[in-house]
């Protein structure tokens, strides 16, 4: 009754007192369970390290034991924030905030699906994967080494210096090539020789090459061979194939490829083998010009015109 008799302005001042009031008293509340937030997620950091450390002790998986360490500080964090919510006196909020999760859930997995299917597909990879770190890997186009997975990405390191990340869901769904899977990789290339040259003479020369290279991979289950591939318009074209070992698979295929290329060349020129580029067929029609060249004739120089 007395509420009625009062004007609008002391009701609001009246009001405003009753607000200042329960906030002084469960101001030490609140304190009290910024501190809790506080502590929490410096304690939260403190237990994923030393879980991290823990899991890289016991597991030879790096990505499983990050991945195990990144779910131990989400869960101690949310641990830590209804915690704070029940110290604070906001028993009812913390509920009320389970529930919204739980109901929000479904709505907030149609909005952000895309994020949803990453996070599910980034679980099941830590569990269940073709690779791991630092294994040489291509997903589609992208081509090169795996530094980190996450909740919703896979970090990949390209040898030519790009950082991708790609959604855990592409890995999971699409085809992944794991160049380094059991250490060993197949390498090859091709040798074009003269039709005039001994084939089995040129193929004993290369074999010799890679019998004596020690960085080739050489035991009963990895066979490094030639063999004749093609017979092309002015080559007869061996097939060079030889294993490597992809500890460091830059090294191995790139610069160890480059250097047998180099070697099998300079052994094959040594012993006279012809090494012949392309025929090329030079045509002149009805009123065309005559194309003037110069022949060079060895050593000595001679030409024709």
């Amino acid at each position: 009754m007395a509420l009625l008799l009062q004007s609008p302005t002391e009701t609001i001042k009246l009001s405003l007192q009753q607000y200042y009031e329960e906030f002084l008293r469960i101001l030490p509340r609140i304190a009290l369970a910024i501190l809790v937030i506080i502590l929490g997620v410096l304690l939260s950091q403190m237990l994923t390290s030393f879980y991290k450390r823990r899991f890289q002790q016991k597991s030879e998986d790096p990505l499983m034991s990050k991945f195990l360490a990144q779910a131990v500080k989400v869960i101690l964090i949310i641990i830590t924030i209804m915690l704070a919510l029940r110290v604070a006196g906001l028993d009812d909020i913390a509920t009320g905030l389970l529930t919204a999760v739980g109901g929000g859930a479904i709505i907030l997995g149609f909005a952000f699906q895309d994020i949803g299917k990453n996070f599910l597909a980034g679980i099941i990879l830590a569990f269940n994967r073709p690779f791991n770190i630092n294994d040489t890997i291509k997903v589609d186009d992208i081509f090169g080494k795996v530094k980190e997975l996450s909740f919703r990405y896979s970090h990949i390191k390209t040898f030519d210096g790009r950082d991708i990340y790609i959604p855990n869901s592409d890995v999971l769904t699409k085809p992944v090539e794991n160049y380094t899977a059991d250490g060993f990789y197949r390498v090859d290339f091709t040798v074009g020789l003269g039709y005039e040259d001994d084939i089995d003479a040129a193929k004993k020369v290369i074999q010799d090459v890679l019998d004596n290279n020690e960085e080739i991979v050489r035991d009963g289950e990895h066979e490094n061979f030639v063999i004749e591939d093609e017979l092309a318009a002015s080559t007869v074209n061996l097939k060079v194939f030889f294993w490597v070992d992809t500890v460091d698979y830059r090294r191995a295929s790139r610069i160890l490829r480059g250097m047998i290329i180099k070697e099998v060349k300079v052994a094959l020129a040594d012993r006279d083998f012809n090494l012949p580029s392309d025929v090329v067929e030079l045509k002149l029609y009805k009123n065309s010009p005559e194309i003037p060249f110069k022949l060079n004739r060895g050593e000595e120089g001679k030409t024709a015109n």
